[in-house]
């Protein structure tokens, strides 16, 4: 967690100093300002107003014409083909993720954030052309050019050559680690690969051969796709890749540079027999996914992006509409490239005989990848990219607004500010410390833990009092009639035992509250362990002892004799003995100790270095708890005045119904919310042994002392 926290405060960092020397270089008008780069014509950009403005480039279109220059001459935008549906959902995904944020009250109050999208028709030339167009606009922050949600090239990672770039997806490092691994994990080590001519292509492609080399690998073949490639370089491809002996091919290029040769490849050749293994650019392509391409690429292997889910983001898409008004212009571009229509106000003469589009349609009665979000995966990205602007916005402007009396960098508490002459710079506090609420100096955080006097705490150790006196009670009792039938049916000494056994379990549970120290940390789960082994191991002897007792071919004599006082002992030390050895291994091997865990806020608690010793612990447990339920479940159907097996049974499910349910609910609750879940099971499994085991027979010694006669245990006296 230390290391994630890190990772973000380095990201804000360079986020922060980036926003600092672009807001502080507008009045010298040094942000996009060579204004002979600008095109006569301003391009179509989505936009609306704010105290900031945030540029987006998006791929609306992916087949770009090539720029025509001469000398002296401005470079004109080029004109785009080929309408991504996908690519606007991304667009709308920014335009959401900035109207969710001005209605944000605590995350920049008082400003509110613009946005100018624009499409750079996936294309390099045309994506500096409109970038410069952004001059006039002062946008300090580009998505997809300063903050990216798409580049993965690891060429990008060199913080000398790109100082100010930033990504919201991981670099391609990570994943050509993975392919490697992928590849030779199924022993393919002679591959074949395929890539463009684009950084993408090229830096993946060289790093994972050179990886892939390292591990004994090599490549047969390596197919370079051109940008516009005609048709005899496709079929000379083909024929190369036909040819081959290597079965498995590695692609690292994006869906648009594969159409022609897989379509060459699949349906004029029905080339079959491949393994693909793919980089995530076209993992989940749908152009891909075609049935014309199911016999080339069924089976595939390869890595994506995790899917996650925007709350709101497909109501929102839904309801896009389009508009006459200025700014909505690629919203109607969209809205005809969906529908196949002009729209009534923007038809003209050339565009008569097309249906008319009313505005009203409605998107939802189509599928289409546009709407589809169950998984966003780039999406996400360009909704974290504008959440990180927003974010270092609101530090940035926080840090140098109040002055020397506030300014706190409020995306993580334990930065405060300090005032140096005529500036204010944002400090980190101390380990454990946090801002004050003037956020201007440095205070010690509180500590969260299961105190005794929390509403929580003063409840759980009420309970464990009741449970503890309530056994001392049942003790008196039947210490007081020990010499009665009903107690010396089943041996008292085994009965006294078993009673301490269960005051033990009531006590263990208060190591568990209050303050961690060196000494609770490591009794807490010793205690509880042993006691409850202890508790099982008396259960385990009571019911063997009612098994025999009534076993018809088994002399009563006889079975004293196997299985008597001293075997009863000698099981009981044998079946704790284990979980005194297991828990003072772990305690003097890999100890619990205190920590205190900062995320946040800070929660005392006991870390265990090796969690393994829990999990045997219970398991040992567990083990005992099965070994009662099936030997009192074999006698359910003895004599039933006696029938203690039943009641055995009956407290074991009770038992397994806890502590089955413990382990989730144990795992996934934080700080002392843990320690009292945990508290909760031991209890409740301590009551339910009390209650069924005890209670019954308290039940006939005070209330009916006639049925606690001799002949009343083996069932022949009436009731």
């Amino acid at each position: 967690m230390k290391k994630c926290t890190d990772k973000c405060i380095e990201f804000l960092t360079l986020l922060i100093s980036l926003l600092r020397s672009m807001l502080e270089n507008q009045s010298q008008e040094t942000v996009f300002s060579t204004q002979s780069f600008y095109t006569t014509e301003d391009p179509v950009a989505l936009h609306s107003d704010g105290d900031v403005v945030i540029g987006g480039f998006f791929p609306l279109h992916y087949v770009a014409s090539k720029p025509e220059y001469s000398y002296n001459s401005e470079p004109q935008v080029t004109s785009c083909s080929g309408f991504d549906h996908i690519a606007f959902r991304w667009m709308m995904t920014m335009v959401f993720t900035v109207d969710e944020i001005n209605r944000n009250s605590s995350l920049l109050p008082g400003v509110k954030l613009g946005y100018r999208i624009m499409d750079s028709c996936d294309h390099v030339h045309t994506s500096l052309a409109v970038a410069h167009t952004l001059g006039p606009f002062n946008i300090p922050l580009v998505i997809n050019c300063l903050i990216t949600y798409f580049a993965t090239c690891s060429c990008l990672t060199d913080k000398h050559l790109y100082p100010s770039f930033l990504r919201t997806v991981p670099s391609d490092l990570f994943q050509v680690r993975g392919l490697v691994k992928l590849v030779t994990f199924f022993g393919w080590f002679w591959v074949g690969t395929i890539g463009a001519t684009d950084d993408y292509s090229l830096y993946g492609i060289q790093a994972f051969s050179i990886q892939f080399g390292q591990q004994g690998g090599c490549v047969a073949f390596h197919l370079t796709i051109p940008t516009s490639p005609t048709v005899a370089e496709i079929q000379k491809m083909a024929d190369k890749l036909q040819r081959s002996t290597a079965r498995v091919v590695v692609v690292f290029a994006k869906e648009v540079n594969l159409l022609d040769l897989f379509s060459e490849v699949s349906i004029s050749r029905n080339m079959t027999g491949i393994q693909w293994v793919v980089s995530e650019a076209w993992m989940a392509a749908n152009q891909l996914t075609t049935p014309d391409f199911h016999n080339l690429l069924e089976g595939t292997l390869g890595f994506s992006f995790p899917g996650v889910s925007i709350p709101g983001l497909k109501e929102f898409l839904l309801n896009v509409r389009p508009s006459p008004k200025p700014g909505m212009e690629l919203v109607n571009v969209f809205w005809e490239e969906y529908f196949g229509c002009k729209l009534e106000f923007e038809r003209d003469k050339s565009a008569l005989k097309k249906t008319v589009c009313t505005g009203l349609e409605d998107l939802s009665y189509r599928d289409s990848s546009y709407s589809d979000v169950s998984q966003a995966r780039i999406s996400y990205n360009v909704y974290k990219a504008v959440y990180a602007v927003a974010h270092a916005l609101h530090t940035f402007l926080n840090c140098n607004s109040t002055g020397p009396t506030g300014g706190l960098c409020e995306m993580h508490n334990s930065f405060t500010t300090q005032r140096s002459g005529s500036s204010t710079e944002c400090i980190k506090c101390p380990e454990y410390f946090w801002s004050d609420k003037e956020k201007v100096k440095c205070v010690a955080g509180e500590e969260e833990f299961l105190s005794f006097s929390d509403t929580m705490g003063i409840i759980l150790v009420a309970i464990t009092l009741l449970g503890f006196i309530l056994t001392t009670i049942i003790t008196i009792v039947f210490h007081s009639f020990r010499f009665t039938p009903i107690v010396k049916a089943n041996n008292s000494e085994i009965s006294f035992l078993l009673l301490l056994s269960l005051k033990l379990c009531f006590l263990c549970s208060l190591v568990f509250i209050g303050q961690p120290s060196w000494w609770t940390c490591r009794l807490r789960q010793a205690a509880f362990g042993i006691s409850f082994v202890l508790c099982l191991s008396c259960l385990l002897v009571k019911t063997i002892v009612v098994l025999l007792a009534f076993q018809t071919n088994v002399p009563v004599s006889r079975g004293r004799m196997l299985f008597g006082t001293f075997q009863q002992r000698i099981l009981i030390l044998c079946t704790t003995a284990p979980q005194i050895c297991l828990s003072t291994g772990w305690v003097l091997g890999a100890p619990p100790f205190p920590f205190r865990n900062s995320n946040y806020q800070i929660v005392v608690e006991c870390k265990e270095p090796w969690p393994p010793g829990f999990y045997l612990l219970l398991g040992y447990i567990g083990l005992l708890a099965f070994a009662c339920l099936l030997l009192a479940f074999f006698g359910r159907k003895l004599p039933d005045t006696f029938n203690e097996a039943k009641f055995i049974s009956f407290s074991m499910l009770i038992f397994w119904a806890v502590w089955i349910s413990f382990i989730p609910a144990y795992v996934s609750s934080p700080g002392k919310f843990s320690v009292a879940v945990e508290i909760f099971a031991i209890l409740a499994s301590s009551f339910g042994l009390l209650l069924c085991i005890f209670v019954p027979k308290c039940y006939i010694i005070l209330l009916h002392p006639e049925r606690n006669i001799k002949k009343g245990m083996t069932g022949k006296n009436p009731r």
